[in-house]
């Protein structure tokens, strides 16, 4: 009997045993299958777009913009609002509650807080910092940064540069070289030349020597991007001899300028040279801003339609990759204090469609006028000027009141030729179209706090592999690590 019963312990013994065996087997499996399922996971190609200056309120007074065109009540969503995961982020530097563009994309570059003015350097303004580009241009991906104003200003910078302040614009621009990355775009360099050297190495000499070829316009591009091992894409000569410091607006745009679009599709053709390798490419809507700085609404929600649509090119190749793409937008900072509604408890944004320049374009057209009558510009002729474009007596019904002040701003600016033009962070503008803007903005029923940034909330909305990790409210800095995360970077 106990003989008997020594067989069934044995018998149970060997039972647990190839239970303990299976479930280890189960259990390694389960293990392969998950870290096989992780890495499957990791987004190969990432999207990063920054709306320099893009609040809450840019995005959706742009959405109710849009639908009050097809006189609708409530919003027409723009595509990247309509991603399946959105945020907010808190904005704030290592020294200012409202932080700079440069303290900003810092952060978003590198995941660290640095003083306003720095680029890609700790608080210290010493210590450099690595960025997401860095980091994914070490696992092998290629990498491009591209902006809509020059290479070298702040936000896209961040994300090659290491610099105390943000104005040593030449010395960044070497940074640029240094970091080697494959794809680099915007309007031009800034300071091309070193200002304070003029014998130092001119950045566009140092090109060649670095392997880059220079592209001066999208046809340009499409010549030279087949044999180029690196490339650099700039407007046309003739267009930075117009303006250096961007491409021009949405809203004053002509045939042949090049746009967001043009250097979105031009990133992603050219990094995808080798496609096997993956990439990650940050575009900077830049003079969303720039709109925001002027107090410009119909400019802005040009600009932030713009931006939509160059997302819209990444978007297309999201659909063909779906499984191996991260789009990741949001903003660095909000600017102008932008307020949807100024007490009436109602929105006009319609009548920001008979705006048919920014403030800016307005202000070359009456430089134009002064040039052609010695300065001698007639009140009947600004009128004709502001009925083509803001649609003034026209579409656009004015008050008594207002139509007194664009009359008196005439002439103390261009009768009596008492100029005070009026200063934005990025321009000077003749005093009848800061007016002639105001006046639209008012009827709009909307307002401005200020020129400068705020400390408001950013958006930040994804799509994509890893796209469920932006949930919940977070800061700035986790934006990257986050991205990192979804895309298997080491943060160095």
């Amino acid at each position: 009997r106990s003989r008997g019963l020594g067989d069934v312990y044995k018998r149970q013994i060997k039972t647990l045993y190839q239970i303990n065996t299976m479930r280890k087997h189960l259990l390694l499996s389960i293990l392969l299958v998950w870290s096989v399922s992780i890495y499957a996971q990791q987004a190969k190609y990432v999207f990063y777009f920054i709306g320099d200056g893009m609040g809450i309120n840019q995005v959706q007074g742009t959405e109710i913009y849009r639908a009050e065109l097809k006189k609708k009540t409530g919003i027409s969503p723009l595509l990247f609002t309509q991603f399946p995961y959105s945020t907010i982020a808190t904005t704030y530097s290592a020294s200012n509650r409202v932080t700079d563009s440069a303290a900003a994309g810092t952060a978003l570059a590198t995941g660290h807080k640095t003083q306003n003015s720095a680029i890609g350097v700790l608080k210290d303004q010493k210590t450099p910092i690595n960025s997401i580009a860095v980091w994914a241009r070490n696992k092998g991906c290629r990498v491009g940064i591209a902006t809509s104003v020059t290479v070298n200003h702040a936000t896209p910078s961040a994300f090659y540069a290491h610099a105390a302040t943000r104005t040593l614009y030449h010395e960044i621009g070497k940074d640029l070289y240094k970091a080697g990355f494959d794809f680099y775009a915007g309007s031009d360099f800034k300071e091309s030349t070193n200002p304070k050297n003029p014998s130092a190495e001119n950045l566009y000499t140092m090109a060649d020597k670095n392997g880059y070829i220079i592209a001066r316009g999208y046809k340009e591009y499409l010549k030279k991007s087949k044999k180029a091992r690196k490339m650099i894409l700039f407007q046309t000569e003739e267009a930075s001899k117009h303006e250096i410091a961007a491409i021009p607006y949405a809203i004053d745009r002509q045939k042949g300028d090049m746009t967001l679009q043009d250097i979105t599709r031009s990133a992603i053709n050219f990094l995808s040279k080798d496609i096997s390798k993956g990439f990650f490419l940050m575009v900077e809507g830049g003079r969303i801003d720039w709109a925001c700085h002027s107090n410009d609404a119909a400019t802005t929600f040009h600009e932030i339609i713009d931006f939509d649509n160059a997302i819209k090119i990444a978007y297309e190749f999201y659909l063909q990759h779906p499984n191996e793409t991260l789009i990741v937008v949001t903003a660095d900072h909000e600017t102008g204090g932008f307020v949807l509604g100024t007490g009436s408890y109602n929105l006009n944004l319609q009548v920001l469609k008979n705006q048919k320049v920014s403030e800016n374009g307005f202000t070359r057209i009456v430089n134009k006028m002064r040039t052609r009558t010695n300065n001698q510009v007639s009140w009947e002729a600004i009128q004709q000027a502001l009925k083509e474009n803001f649609g003034f007596w026209d579409k656009v019904k004015l008050t008594e009141k207002q139509e007194a002040r664009l009359k008196a701003t005439y002439n103390e600016s261009l009768q009596h030729q008492k100029i005070n033009l009026e200063k934005s962070e990025y321009s000077q503008d003749e005093p009848i179209a800061a007016e002639a803007k105001r006046i639209i903005n008012e009827i709009a029923q909307i307002g401005w706090i200020s020129g400068g940034h705020s400390a408001g909330y950013v958006p930040v909305f994804a799509i994509g592999v890893g796209a469920e990790l932006f949930q919940d409210r977070i800061d700035n800095t986790q934006i990257p690590a986050k991205i990192a995360q979804a895309a298997g970077y080491i943060q160095e």
